[in-house]
């Protein structure tokens, strides 16, 4: 098995550029492809400003910043990514974008080359298929912040093979995680017990049953959550949450997974959470 030393990640919004900065701070070459020079800088900005909050609290130091600043290689070019041992997309949550990606990667990439991607609910079989090396295909699921939080949900695909989850174990315990291993169902583990969880909390504020801070009190300090279930929404963002939620009723047809009404009508006014400066609180 070759160690993985060289990485890509395609895809630098929050999840792509913290997953980026996770693996140049283990010391991997890691390569940042996106779509324009703008969104390139873009990512490379959320990463300074994640290090250097660090470095302004004293948990790092500025050799630390400067050598993992040096580890990272930006690009708009998928043929720069030619000869990594990891791919990792994390672009926008939609199957039709990734299957094209994913077709892609497969001409481009070496032969040896691991494809995974960070989605946390659509199909990593249905990804490989698009592929000629399914069993090099898996899901890597990181969870926001990337730099800061420490489960990776590592997805086996029906045709991933025992090497393949091997190798990204190793891969997440030299960046620092840990990893749980699950099937390719829509959810993996953690959204799978975590989206119905949202969407009840959500109807429990939209029956009126209580405020958004006193649902959120209630479960921080009666269920010990560090953050309550709305806060956590609009942290996610309400969209995502309809999306996923959306994905997942399709898959089940279980009525825990059916989206309320006030979400959508949030989406529909742009109160998406804290990226919109709205959604159940203000930010």
């Amino acid at each position: 098995m070759r160690p993985i030393q060289k990485v890509a990640v395609i895809g630098l919004g929050t999840m792509g550029s913290g997953i980026a900065q996770v693996c140049a701070q283990a010391g991997l070459t890691t390569y940042c492809r996106e779509i324009s020079q703008e969104l390139v800088d873009r990512g490379l900005g959320l990463i300074d400003k994640n290090l250097n909050t660090a470095l302004q609290k004293g948990k790092v130091t500025q050799e630390f910043v400067d050598q993992t600043k040096a580890n990272l290689i930006p690009t708009t070019q998928l043929e720069d990514l030619a000869d990594v041992d990891l791919v990792i997309e994390a672009v926008v949550e939609n199957i039709e974008v990734k299957r094209e990606l994913f077709t892609a990667l497969d001409t481009i990439c070496a032969p040896h080359t691991l494809l995974a991607s960070n989605t946390s609910s659509l199909s990593i079989t249905e990804m490989a298929a698009m592929t000629q090396r399914r069993s090099q295909v898996l899901g890597l699921h990181f969870f926001n912040p990337a730099f800061l939080m420490k489960l990776v949900e590592v997805v086996k695909g029906l045709e991933t093979s025992d090497e393949t989850i091997a190798l990204a174990y190793g891969f997440a315990e030299k960046i620092g995680k840990t990893a749980v291993l699950s099937k390719d169902t829509p959810g993996f583990i953690v959204n799978l017990l975590l989206i119905p969880y949202l969407l009840d909390a959500a109807r429990v504020y939209e029956n009126g049953l209580a405020s958004a801070q006193d649902i959120d009190n209630a479960m921080k300090l009666g269920a010990g959550h560090p953050m309550g279930p709305l806060t956590l929404m609009d942290m996610i963002g309400i969209d995502v949450c309809v999306m996923v939620g959306d994905i997942f009723f399709d898959a089940y047809r279980e009525p825990k997974y059916n989206v309320p009404p006030l979400l959508r009508r949030m989406v529909m006014a742009g109160h998406l959470g804290r990226k919109s400066g709205q959604g159940f609180y203000s930010y």
